[in-house]
């Protein structure tokens, strides 16, 4: 073994770990062809190379699976503090990252994260073993992706800072590791393979950089990784050829052993003087076998199809593409192809619509405007005029004329003929009846035709009858009996102020200002409390002939009975709130602190997601989403449940996902525990199709909500919330869906990542939108929003408890109000609710037995009498309008 890496060291000595100097505008192939001019430098010149002032970015990937015991992981970190012993570790020199990886990966810092060697030394020594998997492939792809971005450190292409990969394996991969090894090789990073144990050796030349021999390390156990840290010295430390040296290559320069060779991009071939690059024509050298044209990819090609084709199966021949064939068309009539897509065509008769699908029927008269005085016809290819009942067309086919029957024929009638629409009938003058012949006239005696119920006698008028009373008496307001004349005139009344006649008695009345004793004679002063300078702070109550100052609700008459003092009903007894006593009118109330919800028994507080809660997540299944964002949704959701108390009588969650369809992977009733409704979330399939948000949201509405599918009934007053995660804009309309689901009481947060437009997830979220909408650029802010949907959750509780603002020691109860008839009239019921709140303020104690509203107090019939004329006044200005209305249809019906 000795001998071996003795042989290993004599090989790689000389490997140069500079990336290319010239420019990087395209990624590099992976073919390596050697200059024809190396330079060769005596062994001892490599020796005494020096690490200081060397600029390198360098990324450790440690391999942390179960496999690697305690001991063997403590070995690795003393390889990588070694290592770090002979690197000139600085932001203008070498910086340096680690990742480890298991079954998933582990960024320990970044190129970015220190600036000092003791720093790097002691993150090294604190890392811990993951004991997972091992996803070799996974790690590459993320240095490659994010740890050698300049956005965690890298420094930019153009600045030709060489990006090495240091990997220590010590199993086989359980993922493909030679595809994404190979496009980090392509981008100019050059990548040392160090296998331990029983390591598959071709994995290891699939992984690093070649020379093999030069970067690609076995040894038996982990003890022996000490043996390399003097090899890892000079290679890391040795001259940069391509910085000193005239290279001539025409696009990228690579340090080899002692050496340095020219690269090409992806897409380009090395020329035969092994430093020009030239352009690969895949297309020309290929028997391509393309239908119509061939176009050069990077390092292949590809068939195209001209505009109306598209390409087969085989990715060569083409196909005219029939866009009528598709079913989604949605052409009402007739669908036309074109050239790149197709028409829509209407029937004859028809005309196409704005939306360029549906038809409909033309309308000629409209178009043409024939100028019929009454009606105008459409027919299938025309129109035509037409007149109104009763009416005949003119010769000219537009205008139209009455139809005189009465002149036409010899009507019979003895006083008056009146035309009907296709005859006439006789009528009699004012005060005459028509006889049984219909045509000739009597005239009429109304108080024998009817029941007059005059009390004296009946004479007949012109169009009725009238009563009459004998001298001395005056007919009554009913019109049939009779009362004597003036009782006032007749008598001594006695009023103090004025008499007046009541039929055949009388009533006294008092003069503006003043209102009747209970004689029923004498007067007394109305409203004391307005005639003088009563004083009271309040409210004055007029009393016989004085007044009494009063004090509004929750206030209390000073020593001087006029001024008012506030009650503190929280200090002047045992309220026994076990946050916050909130002083109401004459009573209290109990309140809980934020995050906190008052209990059943109106005192104690219990934090806000030990509520109970109806939540339905509806999830974008979407292809645009991907399987890895969908496992961070799926992670994002199990936040959400981890935050609630799961149970029948607390939180109840269900979950829906959507593409072009909706599955139901759970109801409200399927899971008791957050244990089992994980474990479903976790088992989760992805569908990855279509993005249908309108139809998830109809399904949820129209199921999920319902006593069913495990919904709690309305009258519980269990909040309703729906979270609804898109990436993308829906294929279907969400606004009808949405509303609907407002509108009945579910509040509605929208969650948006990526393409997410906003003005769907506005359609969506419920009022405030700012505190129902949450937009991310990408996945990796979604924690940020788990924190802001909790707490956004957490409110919705806090505002939907009923007892938050019921007296303590009352429970909530659910009013209810009687239905009301007629809405079209009533469509209002704000005086009956502004009632309630009236009567329900003046409940006055802090203890369990509440006494009775008194509804007689003078405050609460003025509030009420407010109230009431308000209500009036509307109802008044509604009964206009309907007239109005009336009036109108009924003039449009006469003209009929």
């Amino acid at each position: 073994m000795e001998k071996m890496l003795v042989g290993c060291f004599l090989l790689i000595l000389g490997q140069i770990l500079l990336l290319p100097t010239e420019a990087r505008d395209r990624p590099p192939s992976r073919s390596i062809s050697r200059g024809r001019h190396s330079r060769t430098h005596p062994q001892t010149a490599l020796l005494e190379s020096s690490c200081e002032n060397k600029r390198a970015d360098v990324v450790f990937i440690i391999d942390s699976s179960r496999s690697v015991n305690t001991h063997d992981y403590a070995k690795v970190k003393e390889f990588i503090v070694d290592i770090l012993q002979f690197l000139d570790i600085g932001p203008d020199v070498t910086r340096v990252g680690l990742l480890q990886y298991g079954s998933t990966v582990k960024n320990e810092f970044s190129l970015k994260t220190f600036k000092r060697k003791s720093e790097v030394e002691r993150a090294v020594k604190r890392m811990r073993h993951l004991s997972t998997g091992t996803m070799t492939g996974l790690a590459i792809q993320y240095a490659l992706n994010i740890a050698f971005s300049e956005a965690e450190g890298a420094r930019p292409l153009r600045e030709n800072v060489p990006r090495v990969i240091m990997i220590v394996t010590d199993g086989r991969p359980q993922d493909s590791v030679a595809e994404v090894a190979a496009k980090a090789r392509d981008t100019g990073i050059l990548i040392f393979a160090i296998g331990v144990g029983q390591v598959d050796f071709n994995t290891l030349k699939a992984i690093g950089s070649e020379p093999h021999e030069d970067h690609v390390f076995l040894v038996a156990n982990f003890s022996q990784m000490e043996s390399l840290t003097s090899v890892f010295q000079n290679k890391l430390c040795i001259q940069d050829l391509c910085a000193v040296e005239d290279h001539g290559c025409e696009q990228l320069c690579v340090n080899v052993l002692g050496s340095f060779v020219c690269q090409c991009y992806s897409g380009y071939t090395l020329a035969e003087d092994g430093r020009r690059c030239v352009a690969v024509d895949y297309c020309a050298s290929e028997n391509h076998g393309c239908e119509h044209e061939c176009v050069n990819a990077d390092s292949s090609y590809f068939c195209r199809c001209p505009k109306g084709f598209a390409l087969n199966p085989d990715k060569k021949t083409c196909t005219k593409i029939d866009h009528c064939a598709s079913r989604n068309h949605s052409c009402q009539h007739e669908c036309v192809n074109t050239d790149d897509s197709y028409s829509c065509r209407c029937l004859k008769g028809f005309m196409l619509n704005p939306d360029k699908r549906s038809c409909r029927r033309i309308n000629y008269c409209a178009l043409n405007k024939p100028g019929c005085e009454h009606e105008c016809v459409n027919t299938e290819q025309g129109h035509y005029c037409r007149c109104r009942r009763g009416y005949t067309l003119d010769p000219n086919g537009r205008t139209c004329s009455r139809v005189d029957h009465c002149a036409e024929q010899d009507h019979g009638c003895e006083q008056l003929c009146l035309n009907t629409g296709e005859s006439f009938v006789c009528q009699c003058s004012e005060g005459f009846l028509i006889n049984e012949d219909l045509k000739t006239c009597s005239r009429a005696d109304y108080c024998l035709l009817s029941n007059h119920g005059c009390e004296y006698s009946c004479v007949n008028t012109d169009r009725s009858f009238a009563c009459q009373c004998p001298e001395g008496h005056v007919l009554r307001s009913d019109g049939k009996t009779c009362a004597k004349l003036d009782s006032c005139a007749l008598g001594d009344h006695g009023c103090e102020h004025s008499c007046v006649s009541s039929e055949d008695s009388f009533v006294c009345q008092c003069f503006e200002g003043y209102i009747l004793r209970e004689d029923g004679k004498t007067c007394r002063r109305e409203d004391v409390c307005q005639a003088v300078d009563h004083g009271c702070e309040h409210i004055c109550v007029n009393s016989d002939d004085s007044y009494i100052c009063k004090c509004l609700e929750g206030f209390r008459l000073a020593e001087d009975g006029k001024r008012c003092r506030r009650k503190d009903v929280c200090k002047s007894t045992h309220h026994g709130c076990e946050h916050i006593c909130v002083n109401r009118g004459s009573s209290y109330i109990c309140k809980c602190s934020e995050g906190f919800i008052l209990a059943e028994d109106g005192r104690r507080c219990k934090r806000c997601t030990e509520g109970p809660i109806d939540l339905v997540f509806v999830i974008d299944g979407s292809k645009s989403l991907g399987e890895e964002n969908f496992e961070i949704v799926k992670q994002f959701v199990t936040g959400i449940i981890d935050s609630l108390a799961i149970s029948p009588k607390a939180a109840r969650v269900g979950l829906l996902q959507y593409s072009t369809q909706v599955r139901t992977e759970f109801t409200l009733r399927n899971f008791g525990s957050a244990k089992d409704m994980k474990k479903a979330v976790a088992h989760m399939k992805y569908m990855g199709k279509g993005s249908m948000t309108g139809l998830a949201l109809k399904h949820m509405f129209e199921r999920s909500f319902t006593q069913v599918e495990g919904a709690r009934p309305l009258s519980a007053r269990v909040p309703r919330v729906a979270i609804v995660f898109t990436d993308g804009r829906a294929q279907d309309d969400v606004s009808e869906w949405a509303s609907k689901a407002k509108a009945n009481g579910i509040t509605m947060y929208a969650v948006g990542v990526g393409k997410a437009i906003e003005e769907e997830l506005q359609e969506i979220a419920s009022e405030p939108i700012d505190k129902h909408l949450f937009y991310a650029e990408d996945f990796s802010t979604m924690g940020e929003i788990n924190e802001k949907l909790k707490k956004g959750i957490c409110e919705a509780l806090e505002d939907s408890d009923g007892s938050q603002d019921s007296p303590a020691g009352e429970l909530p109860k659910r009013v209810h109000q009687p239905t009301v008839q007629h809405k079209y009239l009533f469509e209002e019921d704000n005086l009956s609710r502004s009632t309630q709140k009236l009567f329900h303020s003046t409940k006055s104690s802090g203890s369990p037995l509440e006494e009775k509203p008194d509804q007689c107090k003078c405050e609460n019939l003025m509030m009420f009498q407010n109230l009431a004329n308000e209500e009036v006044r509307k109802l008044t200005q509604r009964l206009e309008e309907m007239t109005q209305r009336m009036e109108a249809l009924e003039n449009r019906l006469r003209y009929r």
